[in-house]
């Protein structure tokens, strides 16, 4: 995995320092590649910088799957998104559970803020159609990305995009909790 991030960073340096007559030599040879959609989180580099973090809060989640009995596969969903928070809410909406990353994003300890809402991280810059835009999404039991504007401890705000998945029982329908993968975004 390491050889092939070399080797796609080597091309990336080699092509940068190309005049133009030489990179439009090569060119064709790479329109290919540079066409298609890859997710870099299929390579695991989200694993080469966070791989203690991600492992650390799977095994918390695969630890609260089995309690709940969810039927969501918590591995796949980590390791396929890139995320700096994660937040555990029940069916209210309340935390019950946040890793370390967004104590890092947010300012707060994680005591403080379990059974609090996410209304709680809002302010003067929160739309209300953005607050009725996730609730309405929220109620559908489906999962869904959306962005909002939160604000730190220190008062300071700032965009999340958050990508909340509904966590079920026996069948979709049957949603006990919603897990949102939190980041911010400029």
């Amino acid at each position: 995995m390491k050889n092939c991030f070399d080797k796609m960073m080597s091309l990336d340096i080699y092509t940068s320092n190309l005049t133009n007559d030489e990179y439009s030599k090569i060119a064709n040879n790479l329109t290919l590649a540079s066409k298609k959609s890859i997710n870099i989180l299929s390579w695991g580099i989200q694993q080469l910088f966070m791989s203690s973090t991600v492992s650390n809060d799977i095994n918390v989640l695969k630890n609260l799957r089995k309690n709940y009995n969810w039927k969501n596969n918590i591995t796949s969903i980590l390791n396929e998104n890139y995320y700096e928070a994660l937040v555990l809410t029940d069916v209210t909406k309340k935390i019950i559970w946040a890793n370390d990353g967004f104590s890092k994003m947010t300012g707060y300890d994680i005591d403080f803020v379990i059974n609090k809402t996410g209304r709680f991280f809002q302010g003067e810059k929160t739309k209300e159609s953005t607050r009725k835009r996730i609730r309405n999404k929220l109620l559908k039991g489906k999962p869904f990305k959306d962005i909002i504007v939160n604000y730190r401890k220190d008062k300071s705000y700032y965009k999340c995009e958050l990508y909340i998945i509904p966590l079920y029982k026996n069948s979709p329908t049957e949603v006990t909790h919603f897990l949102a993968l939190e980041k911010e975004i400029a």
